[in-house]
């Protein structure tokens, strides 16, 4: 078994950011003139690294596989960035953001990392308002915060409903200061097909141009993965449709190791499906869980009427409802951790009493809030003994000041006006804490492959809290990668140009010519659409919210099948040399069936619940937490790092044992 070196430096947590920094190497400003960097990804990672870079001295290709870096995945994040500047006054500190985010993870996460990310998260929100970035602001000028699941303090900068679009915007605009001096190669319509080594070491990577379907060769003297996260393996996901697996499995196969890929968040807070013709879900952001009331009917019969139409929630008795959070997590309520809702909601509607016709929907009630806003405008305004319909309007226009734009999209998907009647939402895959394994330096087990942002598993342990990140792609881009990858360059200013015509970029190039030449000529029956369906219904069923023994072992041995009939039966139209999403999309699901078994493998390994990985076998018993995730130190406190072999069945684990020095080691407790 390999030894993972972590390479976290000693010391006191507090001192290690610092001290490394201080020791590692730099390059000079006229070397980094003749260093080359790929950034495979724009999003606020991949967005933030590769304008950082450039804009130390170094030369960036950057790549993307949208038609602008405007349209990475990160634009749709909505609720806001975590930073520990305690504007609010509330205790919040460096340390408090730390450990609510070690906790969060469920103790998963590695210690110095996430202190880390803590420690540089206030950089980020200066960063990005000197950027120009509208934060909402409050009365006296200072930035605005609100508070998000897993914390009992106010730490999350906002704009509006649409952070991620304006943080986003911001890291664009770097990008294009540097693509306007020549700094940054801009590869739009371009995706990563494979990535090129060279004596052990990551010196570029093959793209396929996507409109005229060239492929080309790209060398650079390290590579940086910042392609997003996974979800769309379970087909239905809050991710956009195009996000996949395929830059960071590509890295995986040839040599990176792949860590906790089971740690997959379900978030609480979406649009419940309609349907089996859905391609994608919407998220409705965690935000609103400050001011919205999660409920369902406490009476069956109440259950009943409403699905049949025949009652309508705002008719049920404030008696009559079941806040299911505030009752069972007195302490947090409806702010508890994004597993911990969504396994309650679940619980719900399992139990019969979910509110919409599939049984799989809770309300998110905004009326207290109308009503504790509206009397509190009413006072500031000067008026005095006002009407309930005063009030109402009042309220309503503090809250569409919050959330106006999450409460028009509502309305646009659903049909129904979200201030007037209950939000439905119900739990979706969303965000992936697993992904490529990285060291401190965030470098791969590959030298000179790095991974920033949600394709790495770094921070976030076994749950991410809401607004986190955000945080951790624009820690690793601004703050982090720029420090850490000069220490592996420094040692080569005197390499001069990667050659791109080597025999290991003519068989990187040929396998990639290989396999695209085999889905235009195989002369299957079925859609590529066809077999990542029947994929993703085998994961939400199977390795969803819940899993078990018997559930995973079906799971896996399906999904191997799955995979067996895609490679003799899937079609694709058209050809190599053009436009072709399904070509597109084929490699893509074709990644998302590999991934999907080593998924199932990883969860039937960790017996044990913990964050968003929820065994049944693995509970609480008794006591207080009965019920409750039961996570086992004894035996899983550990990264599990899994090695390529080939196939996925036969993938070897590496552990990265997880060390708590400063925080206690205990079960979480939101009650």
């Amino acid at each position: 078994m390999t030894v993972l070196d972590s390479k976290v430096p000693e010391g006191p947590i507090k001192d290690k950011w610092t001290n490394h920094k201080n020791k590692i190497n730099v390059v000079n400003p006229a070397n980094k003139r003749l260093i080359d960097v790929i950034v495979v990804g724009t999003g606020l990672a991949g967005g933030s690294a590769a304008a950082s870079l450039a804009e130390m001295g170094y030369k960036v290709k950057s790549f993307c596989f949208q038609d602008s870096p405007r349209r990475a995945h990160s634009i749709a994040a909505q609720g806001g960035i975590n930073a520990a500047k305690n504007y609010q006054n509330d205790g919040d500190s460096v340390y408090r953001l730390f450990y609510d985010t070690v906790k969060g993870g469920d103790y998963r996460g590695r210690e110095a990392n996430v202190y880390r990310l803590a420690e540089v998260s206030a950089n980020i929100i200066d960063q990005c308002v000197a950027q120009g970035v509208p934060f909402a602001r409050e009365y006296g000028g200072l930035l605005d915060n609100r508070s998000f699941g897993g914390v009992l303090v106010s730490r999350t900068f906002y704009a509006r409903g649409q952070t991620g679009q304006q943080l986003l915007l911001g890291a664009y605009a770097a990008m294009n200061r540097q693509i306007g001096k020549g700094k940054i190669q801009m590869y739009n319509r371009h995706e990563m097909m494979d990535l090129v080594i060279v004596d052990g070491k990551a010196r570029g990577i093959i793209a396929r141009n996507l409109v005229t379907g060239e492929i080309e060769r790209h060398s650079a003297h390290a590579v940086v993965i910042a392609s997003g996260g996974y979800g769309n393996v379970f087909f239905l996901s809050t991710n956009a449709m195009g996000s996949n697996v395929s830059a960071a499995w590509k890295i995986h196969k040839k040599g990176a190791f792949f860590a906790n890929p089971c740690y997959t968040q379900i978030h609480p807070t979406c649009i419940p499906r309609s349907g089996d013709y859905q391609s994608k879900l919407t998220l409705m952001s965690e935000s609103l869980r400050n001011d919205g009331r999660i409920w369902v009917p406490k009476k069956m019969e109440d259950v009943e009427a409403i699905r049949s139409g025949k009652l309508k929630p705002t008719q049920i008795k404030e008696e009559d409802r079941d806040y299911y959070l505030e009752r069972r997590y007195p302490a947090f309520g409806n702010l508890v951790p994004r597993d911990v809702a969504s396994r309650a909601a679940k619980e719900r509607c399992d139990a019969g009493f979910g509110v919409n016709e599939t049984g799989e929907a809770v309300y998110l009630d905004f009326a207290s809030a109308i009503q504790r806003y509206g009397k509190e405008k009413a006072l500031v305004d000067g008026v005095k003994n006002p009407s309930k319909e005063q009030i109402i309007e009042f309220g309503e226009q503090v809250v569409e000041a919050k959330y106006g734009n999450l409460f028009q999209m509502y309305e646009k998907i659903v049909a129904q006006n979200p201030y007037k009647t209950p939000m439905m939402i119900y739990p979706a895959v969303h965000y992936t804490m697993g992904g490529v394994w990285v060291d401190y330096n965030l470098m791969t087990t590959i030298p000179g492959c790095y991974a920033a942002g949600e394709a790495n598993f770094s921070d976030h342990g076994a749950n991410r809290l809401g607004a986190s990140a955000l945080m951790q792609g624009l820690a690793d881009g601004y703050f982090v990668l720029p420090y850490t990858i000069g220490d592996f360059l420094a040692n080569d200013i005197r390499t001069g140009a990667i050659p791109t015509d080597s025999s290991e970029f003519e068989e990187a190039e040929k396998a990639v010519r290989e396999r695209l030449d085999f889905f235009i000529n195989n002369k299957g029956t079925k859609s590529v659409d066809h077999f990542h369906k029947r994929l993703g219904k085998v994961m939400w069923d199977k390795v969803g919210m819940s899993r078990n023994e018997q559930g995973l072992k079906e799971a896996i041995e399906e999904i191997r099948q799955i995979r067996e009939e895609f490679w003799k039966e899937v079609t694709v139209p058209g050809g190599t040399n053009e436009l072709n999403p399904e070509l597109e999309k084929a490699g893509r699901v074709a990644d998302f069936l590999e991934l999907g078994e080593l998924f199932a493998k990883d969860a039937l390994d960790r017996n044990e619940s913990c964050g968003g990985h929820f065994r049944e076998e693995s509970v609480e018993l008794d006591g207080e937490q009965k019920g409750e995730a039961k996570r086992d130190d004894e035996n899983f406190a550990y990264v599990a790092a899994w090695e390529w072999s080939g196939d996925p069945s036969t993938s070897n684990l590496h552990k990265e044992q997880l060390e708590f020095n400063d925080i206690e080691l205990k079960q979480r407790s939101y009650k």
